[in-house]
């Protein structure tokens, strides 16, 4: 029912609706000879009033007033010959399907103009409510269409002259295939949607008939390239449809345009389960028949299988799990899209099914939502009534989002929180006021939210009973009363009952926990009753619920975080197990409440992923992020690393990894988010100030190494080891950008190192990513910030000290062109090889390591033995090794193929400059050491130890160093 004028009128005051008004007489009287009766003016007057894009629109084109009581029902759909037509025809039937003579800018213009006309009738029909949203969005996505296939058409005839065609075998013209994907691809695109594309091309070859040939490759990329200008580009006209190609393979990293056989071959050999729930709905929306063809010959096997997948299962309730892992992370309860109970939830439900069942019901395998659900329905994949309440839901879901983006041609699903908005918004959907809208939309939410939840349920009890969870609830409504907590923890083997329990009243009488809302102490009183009932069977409980403590202080706010825990026994299992092994894990999770995710699935928790897997999963994380917002880009980043380190402390913790894999892990890590930071650092500076040139021609990839030292050289980091890190590039000194803020290049490889810093250094709300020590670049602190491979060879054959060779032994490349690295690792081996007088070079390292011991051991008498300076320790044995790897590699070169400490005393062994015997002594020690150090840093202490517990390898590392001291060369 659309709201009476005079309601709307009172969203404004006297002053704004005359001004509002006087923009549309002075818009009408402009125009000639154009008639405007006061009842249409009435009419249209709601419109422009709950629609500030409408307001603009009519002020620029008056002429649509007269228009907007056509339903949007009753036009012609959207087609390439109304478009051509031209706009005084548009409202008319149109028959000419040629492209007319336009030049760029006039394409630009009309393609803005069609898209703003189709776009104020949808609005003014939706406000109306006289179109269905089948119909709404249909002519949305076939809007889509229009544009994407007249700039192909554009396109290719403007190339034509130029590269002739691209020719198939059968010497027909190729045309490029672009896939809509999403609400696009399933004919339901919103009103103010990005579109995400993926093209194609059917076969390689060479265009012909043109000046010049081009390969397909080539030719189809400069077509693609031109249709995300023609409809991306914001000009003075507005801009067509935003468009995102992170959906297509391999994402942001991969090419723009692939040939078909090997789109086939991605799918197939590397296609990830997101992107087969991102399948469902993909369709060729420019492309001819056989194209069509093609597409769907290798679409359907890969998202549909023949029998029921049962690796399906897991994967889709992954996703389930992802996408409440975010709505938790996000806090995004007002976000009607990703919110709970929301849009993707009823797009989940409806998808998982056909997913599992497509393979065997073709009827499951259409892209459209509305059309599917009913089918769900009659198959009996679902109650009829489940059904009809998901197609309730997602209509007045779909009809809210259409209202929130209609009002600006705004890209948002947020509700908004003043009154006055709260009020256009009720008006908009055709509701009395804010209540009722909010009251139906929280109606439908929630059953949302139930079915979600119910699909694929993971079949877990809960840890307790509701007897005890009742005793929590009277326990949390009286804190005061001690006796009924001992009570309640009687059950347990507590060391300190008394003080365990005065600690927990202390947390339940907490101004945070009196504060929290009702359902929040629900969901604290069933969660205190699944841990102590969990507690009952464990031998340390009262170390255990100490670190717990913590942490349910940090969710006092997030309270459904202790609903993902309590309704997973595992999950209060494994943190249980993990906080009693460290207290590092503890502060983790206190600080981050959201790595909370990571405890529900075993097999991730326990499974850490390989350096290839951490790229891919941190490529989909920022996928899913607008690709300007840097801000959010840090945040994912540094969220990522916390959550992969978090896996790897708990494998370490349960023993699942040795150290050396430890290690390993947090290496690549550092490893894998360099090379990100490195391509948006890249990304950042080109955009700006354009790309560095060689001989004049841009150089797209930075040529730039970054190199590791210590720890991360020689692939030992720690949790919280610190990047020592030296970047050295190749970019042709004098050379400039190629940009309209064009600098010479060495200051443009400054900047990028000065953007790196940045990116990993930089607080952001979550946290940090690396603290960075650049001493170790050429002269120090003192040196360039980037240096050339020229300057960093003349400085380590001419000025570096030795104790800086020492260093370049546990040096290597961590991220960068592969180009640069080959030669670094050239320099570092020319420089290691030298020959040097072993006794001067002997004397060097012994001061050095002196030196250190005087400075830097925190160790002593009374205090404990220090890991890494102390006398017989991690540094005495790195010195004796370096000291190997110098002397020696110039006769066994072995020494210096690898940074790291272990292999390097292996190839000494290996190559007879220390027995056997020795080497396994040190390597022992060695690997004891940075375990010790390991544990010191997951329990928050310090590397001192007590003397006792490494004696006897102390003393033996001391014996070693005091024959390397007194043996001659």
């Amino acid at each position: 029912m659309s709201t009476p004028l005079a309601s709307v009128q009172a969203l404004y005051t006297d002053e704004q609706l005359e001004i509002k008004r006087q923009h549309i007489f002075d818009a009408i009287e402009r125009q000639a000879n154009l008639e405007v009766t006061q009842e249409t003016l009435l009419s249209a007057e709601r419109m422009w009033l709950l629609s500030e894009y409408v307001h603009k629109q009519l002020c620029r084109f008056p002429n649509w007033i007269n228009e907007l009581q056509v339903s949007a029902e009753s036009l012609e759909a959207p087609s390439l010959a109304q478009l051509y037509a031209g706009e005084d025809a548009w409202g008319r039937p149109a028959t000419a399907v040629d492209l007319p003579d336009w030049d760029e800018p006039t394409l630009m213009r009309q393609l803005r103009r069609y898209r703003h006309w189709w776009m104020v009738r949808l609005i003014c029909s939706d406000l109306e409510q006289s179109v269905s949203l089948e119909t709404l969005t249909a002519h949305l996505s076939k809007l889509a269409d229009v544009a994407v296939n007249a700039s192909q058409q554009w396109s290719m005839r403007h190339y034509q002259a130029l590269y002739g065609l691209p020719l198939d075998r059968a010497g027909q013209a190729q045309k490029l295939i672009v896939i809509g994907m999403g609400k696009l691809g399933g004919f339901e695109l919103n009103l103010s949607s990005d579109i995400d594309l993926v093209f194609a091309f059917r076969e390689h070859g060479e265009t012909q008939g043109g000046k010049k040939s081009l390969s397909h490759q080539e030719y189809f990329t400069k077509i693609g390239q031109k249709l995300i200008q023609h409809l991306d580009q914001v000009n003075a006209e507005g801009f067509v449809f935003r468009v995102d190609m992170r959906l297509r393979p391999f994402g942001q990293s991969g090419a723009l345009v692939m040939n078909m056989d090997s789109l086939e071959n991605y799918y197939q050999d590397q296609g990830r389960d997101w992107e087969r729930y991102a399948m469902i709905k993909a369709r060729v929306m420019a492309g001819d028949a056989l194209d069509i063809k093609e597409f769907e010959a290798l679409r359907r096997p890969f998202v549909y299988r023949k029998y029921l997948d049962f690796g399906a299962i897991g994967a889709l309730r992954d996703l389930k799990a992802m996408i409440a892992k975010e709505v938790r992370r996000k806090g995004i309860e007002h976000n009607i899209k990703l919110g709970e109970g929301g849009i993707r939830e009823v797009e989940f439900i409806v998808q998982a099914l056909q997913i599992l069942h497509g393979g065997r019901d073709q009827g499951l395998q259409t892209p459209a939502l509305f059309k599917v659900l009913p089918v769900l329905g009659q198959d009996g994949y679902l109650p009829d009534e489940e059904v009809q309440d998901l197609l309730d839901a997602y209509r007045y879901l779909r009809r809210v989002e259409h209202a929130l983006q209609g009002y600006a041609d705004e890209q948002t699903q947020l509700l908004p929180d003043d009154a006055l908005a709260q009020t256009r918004l009720a008006y908009q959907v055709g509701e009395s006021d804010w209540q009722a809208l909010d009251t139906r939309l929280w109606q439908h939410r929630h059953k949302v939210h139930e079915y979600f939840k119910a699909l694929i349920d993971d079949g877990e009890d809960s840890a307790t009973d509701a007897e005890q969870e009742e005793v929590w609830r009277v326990i949390l409504k009286q804190p005061d009363d001690l006796d009924s907590i001992q009570e309640a923890l009687q059950k347990v083997a507590w060391q300190e009952a008394d003080a365990i329990a005065k600690r927990l009243q202390q947390f339940l009488t907490s101004r945070s926990v009196a504060f929290m809302q009702p359902i929040g102490q629900e969901r604290l009183a069933v969660f205190l009753a699944a841990l102590i009932y969990c507690l009952e069977e464990e031998e340390q409980p009262d170390r255990v619920l100490e670190r717990i403590i913590p942490i349910m202080e940090a969710v006092t706010r997030r309270t459904a975080y202790l609903v993902l825990l309590s309704e997973n026994q595992s999950a209060i299992g494994h943190l249980i197990r993990l906080c009693r092994e460290s207290v590092w894990f503890s502060e983790a999770i206190s600080n981050s409440p959201a790595l909370l995710d990571e405890l529900l699935d075993a097999n991730t928790l326990f499974s850490p992923p390989s350096k290839a897997q951490m790229g891919q999963e941190l490529e989909q994380i920022l996928l899913r992020l607008p690709e300007e917002d840097e801000e959010a880009h840090m945040d994912a980043m540094r969220r990522f690393r916390r959550s992969i380190i978090l896996r790897i402390a708990a494998c370490d913790i349960t023993g699942v990894l040795p150290l050396m894999k430890v290690s390993d892990h947090l290496t690549w890590l550092a490893e894998v988010l360099l090379e990100k930071v490195l391509l948006q650092s890249w990304h950042y500076l080109s955009q700006r100030h354009g790309y560095p040139t060689r001989a004049g021609e841009p150089v797209m990839a930075p040529e730039m190494a970054i190199v590791g030292y210590g720890k991360s050289g020689g692939i030992e980091l720690g949790y919280d080891s610190d990047l020592d890190l030296v970047f050295i590039h190749n970019a042709e000194g004098k050379g400039y950008t190629n940009g309209e803020r064009s600098v010479d290049n060495l200051v443009f490889y400054t900047r990028l190192g000065q953007r790196i810093i940045h990116m990993l250094t930089s607080f952001t709300s979550a946290g940090r990513l690396y603290e960075v020590d650049m001493r170790l670049r050429p002269s120090g602190n003192s040196g360039l910030l980037v240096a050339s491979l020229e300057a960093f060879q003349e400085y380590q054959e001419k000025e570096a000290w030795v104790w800086e060779h020492q260093a370049l032994c546990r040096a290597r490349a961590l991220a960068g062109d592969p180009a640069v690295v080959s030669e670094f690792e050239r320099i570092r081996a020319k420089i290691l090889s030298r020959e040097r007088d072993c006794q001067a070079l002997k004397q060097d390292v012994i001061k050095m390591r002196e030196k250190m011991r005087a400075h830097l051991d925190t160790g002593g008498e009374g205090k404990g033995f220090d890991l890494k300076q102390g006398a017989g320790g991690i540094i005495d044995i790195e010195f004796m090794v370096q000291y190997l790897v110098l002397a020696w590699s110039c006769q066994y070169p072995a020494l210096m193929t690898y940074s790291d400490n272990i292999r390097q005393l292996e190839a000494a062994s290996d190559s007879g400059l220390i027995e056997s015997g020795q080497m396994l002594q040190m390597k022992e020690a060695y690997t004891f050491y940075r375990a010790t150090a390991h544990r010191q840093t997951l329990q928050k202490q310090g590397r001192v130890v007590p003397v006792e517990t490494l004696e006897a390898n102390q003393a033996l590392i001391a014996q070693y160093w005091d024959a390397f001291v007194a043996k001659p060369c």
